[in-house]
């Protein structure tokens, strides 16, 4: 369950910097942009938002580089204790309703660490953030969805343990993966109308934020969080 709430109100993007923030491990190329600011942000030129996002309580020290919206990474030492501590991501505004869309994709290639204890999830929200829909495509160490199980439903080109919760602000629908993928598409569409006319759990709610990135909940000693590629693209 991610709760991002504080990081919608970052509305301004953050001003682009000559020289890099220094980081533990750095990016292929020199990045445009980095941060280790809790809430830094950062606005590409087609659109997509990239976030640092340290939202979580006794969280320790993370950054994020972009190269581009679609290549862009974190390093993150967060302690190995219980509860999230981050969500870096990059995020696409679609503000398009479910039946108005004719389709809704993404595509992801990530290289994740093979400790520590976080998900590769997109989280994927409502117009007025009353509903939270999370893809989990891979996960490690101790982590768990939200809520109560639903069943498992393939969807979307891929097959998915379902997850029902509410975490007091917002109804969370949370789906992992019954394997891991570090790359692949998502038929996103047919999981928003599987929700819909299928189970019923919302109406043909107005699709704001399209987020992917990484829950993470500890990282100890630092480890590498990297998106080779990433994309969505509605109509």
């Amino acid at each position: 369950m991610a709760r991002r709430i504080l990081s919608r109100f970052v509305l301004a993007p953050a001003t682009a910097v000559a020289a890099l923030i220094g980081f533990a491990a750095a990016p292929a190329q020199a990045a445009i942009w980095s941060s280790s600011d809790q809430w830094g942000n950062y606005t590409t030129s087609d659109g997509y938002t990239l976030y640092n996002n340290i939202w979580g309580s006794g969280a320790g020290s993370q950054t994020i580089w972009v190269n581009s919206s679609s290549n862009w990474g974190v390093w993150a030492d967060h302690p190995n204790t219980g509860g999230i501590k981050s969500y870096p991501n990059a995020k696409k505004v679609v503000g398009k309703s479910i039946t108005s869309m004719a389709s809704l994709r993404s595509s992801y290639n990530v290289t994740v660490p093979s400790s520590g204890a976080y998900n590769t999830s997109y989280d994927i929200w409502d117009s007025d953030y009353d509903y939270e829909v999370m893809l989990w495509v891979n996960y490690n160490g101790a982590v768990g969805a939200l809520g109560t199980s639903q069943g498992t439903v393939t969807l979307g080109g891929h097959t998915w343990n379902v997850y029902k919760g509410d975490n007091g602000a917002n109804q969370v629908f949370s789906f992992l993966r019954t394997s891991d993928s570090t790359s692949g598409t998502v038929d996103v569409l047919p999981i928003l109308k599987w929700i819909k006319d299928t189970k019923g759990w919302w109406g043909n709610e107005t699709i704001g934020d399209v987020q992917f990135g990484y829950e993470i909940t500890s990282s100890s000693g630092g480890l590498d969080f990297r998106t080779n590629s990433f994309s969505v693209s509605s109509s």
